[in-house]
């Protein structure tokens, strides 16, 4: 797979550039909320930008670690779950709230984990398929999941999300592998500013979630904001440290890792407003803000890790 590097400045200053952004959207929402149109359409053309720096083989690859994405999907659909009850019941969480953490726990992993893994150098083609493997379980395990910890049975529109999925992620990613494949080494000046278009287009997502969120922001549920931090957290290190254990490659583990740790929280949004609550959608939208900001610190991290690596061979 081709590894092609943001320009120093521009990936240096990712968590701080997210950072910035978010806290202009907390003070004037209406310069970033106008965006929220945009969220899925800006996420697909960072997709589409990934295809193009990707190839045919990184996929047959991936494909080949199919115990990879059997752990990667075990994980998701186990670790995530477990937490969310441990850290609702350990922190005292009002039902409504506990609700809303479960869902996002049972929920499969979100399309900004792909994005997430392209800015950490992990194994995007990996990424793409654990997110698809996940989505296409969801219709099954989520609502299994819901019944077994909740009680209470619940609906997913399948054919929504699957199409959501195929926009955002398959369809756009399709189009740079095909472009790629056509003009090859002609596009090497378009890929090498991807990196920075993404850390910019992801920024100013994150921004757009902060501003519409603002509300939720500002009042401070501290409890729920700390179970949603600790459940994105943990959910990271565990996703890391347990495919480690099971003597999988760093960057295997920083791949699962990343979808473990990050959910689709629209999903557990969606769930939660039409299946209880208004108030249980409280932890999914928080979780959405969240995930991001943590993972572009995460991506920051991992990122600067390969660059001392290779300055050091």
């Amino acid at each position: 797979m081709s590894r092609i590097t943001a320009p120093p400045g521009v990936e240096r200053h990712f968590p701080l550039i997210a950072a910035g952004l978010s806290a202009l959207a907390l003070l004037w929402p209406g310069l970033f909320a106008w965006g929220a149109a945009f969220i899925s359409p800006a996420l697909g053309l960072i997709m589409f930008g990934m295809g193009m720096t990707l190839d045919w083989e990184d996929f047959r690859r991936a494909f080949t670690r199919w115990p990879s994405i059997l752990l990667g999907m075990g994980l998701q659909y186990s670790v995530m779950p477990l937490l969310a009850v441990a850290l609702g019941l350990g922190l005292g969480l009002p039902r409504e709230a506990l609700i809303g953490l479960v869902l996002v726990g049972a929920s499969p992993g979100g399309t900004a984990s792909n994005v997430i893994s392209y800015l950490a150098r992990a194994d995007v083609a990996l990424s793409v398929l654990l997110t698809l493997c996940s989505t296409v379980l969801a219709p099954l395990a989520t609502p299994a999941l819901v019944e077994l910890i909740l009680g209470q049975r619940i609906e997913i529109d399948v054919f929504g999300m699957m199409q959501s999925v195929f926009w955002i992620v398959v369809f756009p990613l399709l189009d740079g592998l095909i472009l790629r494949r056509l003009l090859k080494h002609r596009l090497a000046p378009v890929q090498r500013a991807l990196p920075s278009l993404s850390i910019l287009v992801i920024s100013l997502v994150i921004a757009c979630v902060m501003a519409l969120n603002r509300e939720a922001i500002l009042g401070f549920p501290v409890l729920v904001l700390l179970a949603v931090t600790a459940h994105n957290l943990l959910g990271l290190g565990l996703g890391y440290g347990l495919t480690r254990l099971f003597r999988r490659g760093t960057i295997e583990a920083r791949t699962i890792a990343i979808e473990v740790g990050m959910q689709n929280s629209g999903l557990a949004v969606a769930l939660a407003v039409k299946h209880f609550s208004v108030a249980a959608a409280l932890p999914g939208a928080l979780f959405s803000l969240w995930q991001n900001i943590s993972g572009a610190f995460l991506a920051r991290f991992w990122a600067r890790r390969c660059h001392e690596k290779t300055d050091a061979a």
